[in-house]
Formats: C-alpha cells, structure tokens, sequence
C-alpha cells in the first residue's frame, strides 16, 4: 500500500468519524437545547470534583466525562499526522487540535447545545496525544 493511498484512507476516515463527533456533541445523547449557558472556565475544578466526590456520581456520569473525554478523541491523534503530513510534529498537532476543540466547545456554549468546559479541552487534549503518541510510536518501529 502506498502513502498516498493510506492517506486518502486517513483522510476518509477523520472526516467521518468528525461528522459523527459533531453529531454526538451537539444532537446526541437525547440533547436539547438548554434554557441557560452553561461554562466552566476553572482548570481541573470538574475533575476535582469527580475525584474528591466519586461516591456521589454514578459510575456512568463519571466513566462518560473522564475516561470518555479522552478515549473519543485519541483516533484524532492517530489520524491527523497519517493523513496531513504537516501535523506530525507535536507543536502544529497541538496547535490545529486545540484550536479545533475550542472553536467546539464555544459553539456548544454559543448555541446553548452543551457547555464549555475548561475540563473538558483539557481531556479531549489528553486524548489526542495519547493517539499521536501511539502512531509516533508506531511509525518508529514501523521504520526498523
């Protein structure tokens, strides 16, 4: 298989899977919208809570928002280097994705369909790296 074939697969399959995403995000999980905006703009305050509370949240609450936030966006981390050869380097990676994931969450804010959540960029951020770590690695072993 050549690169530009993987590529134009890459490439296929991120837009999909951001199409479903944006979908999840704004119309999902039965979402309407909320008669007040809805933010958090404190580092780490929705995460403490879950940690220093974890026995008033159900497991699902608290599974969805931590384990979630990150694990739905790990194949960003292992797709955009794969099909955009300028985002292989950490710096840009970060860049493109973060200013992604905020433009995300302001709209949730903007159009009252979610909340922004410091919190949640954070994790989604975390996410993404563990993908991009995982096809850097990859891509080191794949070299030898």
């Amino acid at each position: 298989m050549n690169d530009r074939y993987i590529k134009r697969i890459a490439r296929g399959i991120l837009f999909t899977y951001l199409l479903i995403l944006i979908y999840w995000m704004f119309l999902g999980f039965s979402r309407s919208q909320s008669e007040f905006y809805s933010y958090n703009l404190v580092p780490f305050s929705t995460l403490k809570n879950y940690f220093f509370y974890f026995s008033h949240y159900p497991f699902m609450i608290w599974a969805i928002n931590i384990i979630g936030n990150v694990a739905v966006f790990a194949p960003f981390g292992l797709l955009i280097p794969i099909a955009y050869k300028k985002f292989m380097h950490l710096g840009s990676f970060l860049t493109l994705f973060i200013l992604g994931i905020t433009t995300l969450e302001l709209l949730q804010f903007v159009t009252r369909m979610g909340s922004l959540d410091v919190d949640d960029i954070i994790l989604n951020t975390v996410g993404a790296l563990i993908g991009f770590i995982v096809i850097k690695v990859f891509l080191r072993f794949r070299a030898y």
